[in-house]
């Protein structure tokens, strides 16, 4: 069991070449980014499948970026670098990745553990955490119980995803339902988006499903109930 699509994140110009040809070959659509900050600037950085990274990069440093990752999407992680400080394994595991392969390795054993991270998290989605927006008390209730307060634009936005049921929502729509229909640009939007998805990682530790599909709007990614 593969994934569809793979970010590779590593600076080893070589290395990405053999590796990302290797898994090609597995039928997997491998994306290279050299800087983390290169993926995490990408439209479309939350939206892979499959996340492999290397610790020592360009950019933000590996253990930080799996904590970004973690907080945005479920996908699979699987660390692949020669760091050798002795805590590291307990560094990445802490952070969010699946699991963790030193460097040299097989690019046979890197598509077996890709395999194996993809099984398990297919297992364990047979429950879905549920999300509820009070709309008398203008909140959100995520999973744990933790409430997070929400603007009038909050609340209207949080409706889009009532209606969209789990489905994307377009900008336009969401720009008409917020009375900005028209506006030449969406950066009011992607500030509110931004701003509501931070009120929610600092509230809560459970991932947030907000998030964005690139050239289209955004997505509710999770159960969302309303009362």
């Amino acid at each position: 069991m593969l994934p569809k699509t793979l970010a590779l994140v590593d600076d080893d110009d070589e290395y990405t070449e053999f590796l990302s040809q290797h898994l090609r070959e597995q039928g997997i659509e491998v994306s290279v980014f050299q800087d983390s900050t290169d993926l995490l600037a990408d439209p479309g950085a939350y939206e892979y499948n499959f996340y492999l990274c290397d610790l020592s990069l360009p950019g933000i440093d590996g253990v930080d970026l799996i904590k970004v990752l973690r907080r945005r999407t479920e996908a699979g992680v699987v660390v692949v670098s020669g760091r050798l400080a002795p805590d590291v394994f307990k560094q990445v595991m802490t952070a969010g990745a699946d699991m963790y392969l030193a460097k040299p390795v097989q690019f046979d054993q890197v598509v077996l553990a890709i395999s194996a991270v993809q099984r398990r998290a297919g297992a364990g989605q047979a429950s879905t955490p549920t999300w509820k927006l009070d709309r008398r008390a203008h909140s959100l209730i995520a999973p744990d119980g933790v409430q997070i307060e929400l603007s009038e634009t909050d609340l209207a936005l949080m409706e889009c995803f009532v209606d969209a049921a789990g489905e994307v929502v377009p900008r336009e729509l969401i720009l008409r339902k917020l009375g900005k229909e028209g506006e030449s640009s969406t950066d009011g939007l992607n500030a509110t988006i931004y701003r509501l998805r931070r009120r929610i990682e600092k509230a809560t530790p459970a991932l947030v499903p907000l998030q964005s599909k690139s050239g289209v709007g955004y997505v509710f990614k999770a159960e969302l109930k309303a009362h």
